[in-house]
């Protein structure tokens, strides 16, 4: 029997909308390498109709009230039993080959890599797409925030093992404060290819995003006061530049 190697984790909640679609992504894609779990948070729409529907491919599902996205993950990796974890958001597509790529670039990482990354496209409402984002991680980098492509990286579990799970005080961050926990001990690596397409918009992007990263750099990287406040003040001026400009008609992302 060929061992597991990834474990994709996808968190739902009144997901219907979107979430056949990205299931359409994936499936496709499952080997006997591959397991895919759902952790769904009380859905009341067709949410779980779907996830039924497919449940032939499903290693693992369950519907129950949860404390939001990264209580889900943290389920979901608790019962993966892949060497390395993906999360996949309801309403992002899996790219084909994506997985394929992705377990022949696990033959080639060192032991001691924690993270595997790629790059993900941003399309707008209209569904045309606007940039592309995602770079190695490197700490002093990522201090001015997430330059990853968090959606479709693989974790290794050693990870979760050794620092711990998503911490639920964060609502929006936490899955930057995980890799920032590590900080610039992880070790990781990259495939310098798109593997996700994603819509913009959501949490992610919004002042409460910031205040969350501003409250990670003091209290994860144990910046003092006056550089997290300048570093935020930076991730504000480019959010407020960003958002000045797509009023008029220009996408900047920077």
């Amino acid at each position: 029997m060929q061992e597991l190697e990834i474990s994709i984790v996808i968190a739902t909640f009144n997901a219907a909308k979107t979430l056949e679609r990205c299931l359409q992504s994936i499936v496709p894609q499952l080997t006997d390498a591959t397991e895919l779990v759902i952790v769904d948070g009380g859905s009341e729409d067709e949410t779980l109709s779907i996830i039924k529907k497919y449940e032939q491919y499903v290693a693992y599902t369950v519907s129950e009230p949860d404390k939001g996205i990264y209580d889900a993950w943290n389920k979901g990796v608790k019962v993966a039993h892949g060497e390395w974890i993906m999360f996949i958001g309801a309403d992002d597509i899996l790219l084909p080959n994506a997985l394929t790529l992705y377990l022949t670039k696990l033959k080639k990482v060192s032991i001691s890599c924690q993270l595997v990354s790629s790059k993900r496209t941003m399309y707008g409402l209209d569904g045309n797409p606007i940039y592309t984002v995602g770079a190695i991680w490197n700490w002093k980098n990522c201090i001015n925030g997430m330059t990853i492509s968090h959606p479709g990286a693989l974790h290794r579990r050693t990870l979760f093992d050794e620092i711990g799970l998503f911490d639920l005080s964060y609502k929006i961050c936490a899955d930057y404060e995980l890799l920032m926990r590590k900080g610039n001990r992880l070790e990781s690596d990259f495939m310098d290819m798109v593997t996700v397409n994603m819509q913009v918009g959501g949490m992610s992007d919004s002042y409460a995003a910031i205040k969350e990263y501003y409250l990670i750099l003091k209290n994860t990287v144990r910046f003092s006061w006056i550089k997290s406040i300048f570093r935020y003040w930076i991730m504000l001026t480019k959010y407020t530049v960003k958002h000045a400009l797509k009023r008029v008609g220009i996408n900047y992302h920077a």
